[in-house]
Order: structure tokens, then sequence, then C-alpha cells
């Protein structure tokens, strides 16, 4: 052991807003307009309205100072706020997350739970910003040492990796130094959660949305207790019975602290086309491609098969989901449902698996082999689809590319922003976008006074 949970802990303590490079600050923005968005969405469903009655039940019931990103903007406490945000940021699989994978989600996790810890703290932009880059250099480094096995173990890689990032950027905020952050990150160590369980029940999948809010409320709840004294172990990173060691195969524990300060891993956030899993984001493009280029419609197919990578034939193949988020996590089911409607509206996933009883059937014939080729670590949305039309055409292609076509980050962002946030009343999404957009000159305190 090299002492890797107190070097990132001190690299925490000391980063300086002045340190950090501008396209660090700028995606970090971003990653923090689109949580601010998909959580504002998820808040309207089903298992958000509960999540958000419990939140209030706990959290002061609106007597405290953190925000639920609600259109209501009802507030909570600190950690009350962070379990019922990331619960809405995770509610419908449209969060931000880093490509290639490994297994963490930015926005439904550290970026909820520093925005809670600054409002109730009153920090400034400035201050948010290097809390949110400081734990998420941290917590991408903690998903890249794990090597992209925590799933197979069937843990849910961003109900671990989750805590660490929120439990640093919290500690941050509250001016921890580096020994109380060491501390913050030992006891979030025991606080990680979510299993996979509901990916091979076929139901239940509304849990996994649970899995993002019980990451940022423990990091909250981490630093909160680190701050008033409580201990956790020095070495719960790399140490025996440590994250590495439980919850991964053949962790790396050097890649913790790979680069640090000097390879910004913030760079490699990806925002969402289609709110589904990431493994079927490529694949629902390709279908969308073959079907633009080619001209057919979904009456017009008589088979398709996918070479996926090994992930998706062990966690992402359900071909009867019986719920929304099961659905969501299903390669075959995504592209099934792309074929006919718009994947890129959230309402097309929402509608359930049993919408179209068409959906289901053309989801059952969908056939998935092995990729024969290479796929490179932490790709796993690369596939190649070929389609068999009812005229005797044989289309294929093959997808691996995460990025739009030709549009700008920021403009992908923001129009998504506008699209999730549509409900909040009068002129008040243009006003808090505007305030997101400069968030380093506000006090984050008044960031929801309207």
């Amino acid at each position: 052991m090299a002492g890797e949970t107190r070097t990132l802990a001190e690299f925490a303590a000391t980063l300086r807003y002045d340190d950090i490079p501008a396209p660090v600050i700028a995606i970090t923005k971003l990653c923090l307009i689109d949580a601010v968005a998909v959580a504002l969405f998820g808040s309207s469903l089903p298992w958000g309205r509960s999540v958000a009655d419990f939140a209030r039940h706990i959290g002061g019931n609106g007597k405290a100072a953190s925000t639920l990103l609600s259109p209501q903007f009802y507030r909570a406490s600190a950690p009350a706020a962070a379990l019922a945000n990331g619960t809405f940021a995770h509610a419908f699989e449209f969060d931000n997350l880093r490509q290639p994978s490994v297994g963490v989600h930015p926005g439904s996790t550290a970026s909820i739970a520093a925005l809670a810890v600054a409002e109730e703290c009153g920090a400034s932009g400035r201050d948010l910003i290097t809390a949110l880059v400081a734990g998420n250099e941290c917590m991408l480094r903690a998903g890249l040492a794990a090597k992209s096995s925590s799933e197979l173990l069937g843990f849910h890689a961003p109900g671990l990796t989750g805590v660490f990032g929120s439990a640093i950027a919290a500690s941050r905020l509250l001016n921890g130094d580096a020994h109380t952050t060491t501390m913050a990150i030992g006891i979030g160590g025991s606080l990680c959660s979510g299993l996979l369980a509901f990916a091979k029940a076929g139901n239940g999948g509304m849990v996994k949305r649970l899995h993002m809010g019980r990451a940022a409320e423990g990091g909250v709840t981490a630093a909160y207790l680190a701050a008033r004294g409580f201990e956790g172990p020095d070495v719960v990173l790399e140490g025996k019975f440590g994250y590495l060691d439980v919850y991964a195969r053949s962790g790396d524990p050097a890649l913790l602290v790979d680069g640090l300060g000097a390879r910004w891993e913030s760079l490699n956030i990806w925002f969402k086309m289609f709110p589904c899993h990431i493994s079927a984001q490529a694949p629902v493009r390709a279908i969308l491609r073959l079907k633009r280029d080619h001209r057919f419609g979904p009456e017009d197919v008589v088979a398709v098969e996918i070479a996926v990578s090994d992930k998706v034939l062990s966690h992402h193949a359900e071909r009867a989901p019986r719920d929304v988020g099961t659905a969501q996590y299903s390669v075959p089911f995504s592209v099934a449902l792309a074929l006919f409607r718009d994947p890129a509206d959230p309402q097309a996933f929402l509608d359930g698996p049993n919408q179209d009883p068409k959906i289901l059937e053309l989801c059952r014939r969908i056939a998935l082999r092995r990729y024969d080729g290479a796929i490179a670590a932490g790709h796993n949305a690369t596939c190649r689809l070929e389609v068999t039309l009812a005229d005797g055409r044989r289309v294929s292609i093959s997808q691996a590319e995460f990025a739009a076509d030709d549009e700008p980050i920021e403009r992908r962002v923001e129009n998504k922003f506008h699209r999730l946030a549509g409900r909040l009343p009068g002129d008040r999404a243009a006003a808090l976008l505007a305030r997101l957009r400069t968030i380093e000159n506000h006090n984050i305190g008044k960031l929801f006074c309207f």
C-alpha cells in the first residue's frame, strides 16, 4: 500500500480554483447544468415523487437550506436533498457519465452532493466548482482502478464510486483538511451500496434510481461525520477488505493516483443522447442511421442481429422487461423501441415495455452474439448491427464512437436543459440556466431563489 487514499485527500484539500484548466471548468459546469436538468425532470416521475416525500419527511420538511430539484423547490437538509436529487437525476437513465465507461456518474452523485452542501453552507460558485473537480477527479480514478470489474460481481458501480466522489466534494466545501477528507473517504467506504439483482429478475428496476441518491447521501453523511471527528480507515480504497479488495477483481491501486493533477479525467465526462443505458447508446444510434439511410420502417424488418460486448451479453440482454427500469437497461428493447418511436424522447421509454406489443415482439426476436473483434476496455457500446428486410436486402453498420453528429457539446447540453426543465413556471428555466452558466459568480445559497 502506498497511501493512495491519503494522496487523493491531500489533492482534494489543496486544489485551488486557479489550478484548474479552463476546459475542465467548462465541462464541470456543463456536468452540473446537465445534472440539474435531468433532476428537474426526474422529480416528476412516480419514483421521484416517492423519494421526494421521504426526503421532506426526514429532512426538516422545508425548514432546512438545501433545495429539492423539483418545480416547487422544497427545502430539506443536505443529506436528504442529496438522496432525493441523486435519485431524481438517475430517474430515467439520462444522466452523464464517463466514456469509456468506468462505472462513474459524476452528475447524479458528486455534483448533486456538492450542490446540496454548497447551498447549506452558502459557498461561492468558485468553491463549488473546485469541490466538484476535486471530487470528480478522485472518483473517476476510483472507477479506473476497479477496471470495470465491480459489475461482474453484481454491484452497481456508480453506487460505489459515487460515495467517494460525493464525500470528497462535500468535505472540500466544509473546509476539510487532508486528514478530515481521508476520514470522510474512509467512512464512505462503509456506505457504498447498489445491487444489480433487477437486471436478472427482469423487474424491480425502480431501485436502480435509488443507487445514485444513496451514493450522494452517503458521501454527504460521511463528510459531515468526519467534520465532527468521526473516523474511518485511512486505507479504505487500497487496503485489505477495502474498496478494491472487496468490490473489484484485480484492481490496481496505482491507478487511483495515476496522473493526478496532470491528466484531467473530468475531460472524459460524456452526455447521453438517449434516456437508456450507456451500452444501448451506440446500437440505438446505429439502427437510426440504418433506418434513415436505407429508408425502412419497423414493418419492413424481418430480423435484427447485433454483435455486442460480453458486458451486454451478461447484463443488458433482457428480452422481456416488465418495467421501465429494466426496459431502459436492455439493449434489445432499446433498439426495438427506436424503430417505432423517437428514442431521444424520454416519454418513449417512460410509457413502459407494454406500450406496444410489436415493440416487445421485435425485442424478443433480436439476436445478440459476441462481437468478434477487439473491444477496448470500457467501450461496451461498440457493436455491429445487421438488419434483414422483407424485400431481401441486408444492411449493416458498425458503431463505436460516442460523440453527437457535429453538434457542439454546449449546445447539446443546453438544448437538453430547455427540454427537461420546461416545467418550471414562467421564465425560471431560462433564468436558472443563465445562473448555472455563470455559476462561478454566484452565491450558491441564493441559486434557487426566485
